[in-house]
């Protein structure tokens, strides 16, 4: 188990996903594909698109803001800000600092960015458990957050998507709706997705980016964490493995003797697409929204390059007040509120117009 000063926890947690969709039918009839073999292959059948003034820093301040307005918490009792995405507004100069002043944070904090492609939400988790855990900090923000891009007429298109997911990470028992139980990483140099400097779309691996990249991390760290912790896939109630697509976490856990039935409730991107660093998290949230005190979930984060984090959450009793006085969106709102955009307004949103 981890060694700590602390117990640590999740205090409140919030969720954002913007309200435009575009259906895989849309893209596939502009690039001449057949669409229902699309749909088949990736588990997808539309995907969240960003307004043209949504990126990935409005998106975590959303979602800042909801897991505060669950947490009751003061914004000025945060004592650290960490923002994953692997698209952030700016390449100097820190969506984190912007977040933390725009909850009303103090400046007494400390705040960074962080980048490892689709789990660096789940690092930010990480380093929050840390801080709040050897008592350096009372609470810390970690946020997933992405805008995420594909090159016109690439598969990565039927599946980048937005979206956020924001925990309040603290010590004190008596305010957690859940508890971290334990962590473990796993970790390897797989270059199966990557983005040069200056390049404005991914260039990926094809089925490299499947095996060994994805299959091997995901089940890597999950059983890691079994072993650490010396449990088992039947001592979980739920579990939430990343989803570049509707089938991979099926197939996972399939290999790895898991009901999939288990990952059905944290499965977005069948309607939401890869929301990539939120991807992990906003399962998590959606799973939190619904979980009972005493179940467990296990949640497993992916990073192409690549890495894997395991998480075993135990949820607690304080969840049911806190979702019954929550009075923001939840997971289920965001999902429920869209608006479908044709192929054309949805490459001004996503500025692929290079000429404008």
């Amino acid at each position: 188990m981890i060694v700590m000063l602390h117990s640590v926890g999740i205090v409140g947690y919030g969720s954002c996903v913007p309200k435009y969709r575009i259906k895989v039918e849309e893209i596939a009839r502009v690039w001449g594909e057949e669409a229902e073999r699309i749909k088949k292959g990736l588990g997808v059948s539309e995907k969240s698109v960003p307004d043209v003034d949504e990126d990935s820093a409005t998106l975590a301040v959303e979602a800042s803001r909801n897991a505060l307005a669950m947490a009751k918490i003061d914004p000025q009792k945060i004592g650290a800000v960490y923002i994953g995405s692997e698209s952030h507004p700016y390449a100097v100069k820190p969506t984190a600092s912007i977040v933390a002043e725009a909850i009303g944070a103090t400046p007494d904090l400390t705040a960074a960015d962080l980048e490892f492609a689709c789990k660096a939400g789940t690092a930010a988790i990480q380093i929050c458990m840390g801080m709040a855990g050897a008592g350096m900090i009372r609470y810390g923000l970690a946020v997933g957050a992405d805008t995420s891009q594909g090159r016109p007429g690439d598969a990565l298109e039927y599946t980048a998507s937005a979206g956020a997911a924001a925990f309040i990470i603290g010590s004190e028992k008596s305010e957690f709706v859940a508890e971290i139980e334990d962590t473990y990483s796993f970790t390897t140099d797989t270059p199966d997705f990557w983005r040069r400097q200056h390049a404005e779309f991914p260039s990926h691996g094809g089925r490299f980016t499947g095996a060994p990249a994805y299959f091997r991390h995901i089940m890597g760290a999950t059983q890691g964490l079994f072993e650490k912790t010396d449990t088992r896939a039947s001592d979980y109630d739920y579990f939430v493995f990343h989803q570049p697509n509707g089938k991979f976490p099926l197939e996972a856990a399939k290999k790895m003797g898991i009901d999939t039935e288990k990952l059905k409730a944290g499965l977005f991107t069948p309607v939401i697409g890869n929301t990539y660093s939120a991807a992990s998290p906003i399962g998590l949230a959606g799973v939190l929204d619904i979980a009972a005190p005493g179940q467990r979930i296990l949640v497993t984060s992916f990073g192409s390059g690549a890495g894997s984090d395991s998480f075993s959450i135990a949820v607690k009793e304080g969840i049911i007040a806190k979702r019954e006085a929550y009075e923001g969106w939840k997971l289920a709102d965001y999902i429920a509120h869209k608006e479908y955009v044709d192929y054309g307004v949805y490459v001004k949103h996503r500025r692929k117009l290079k000429s404008l």
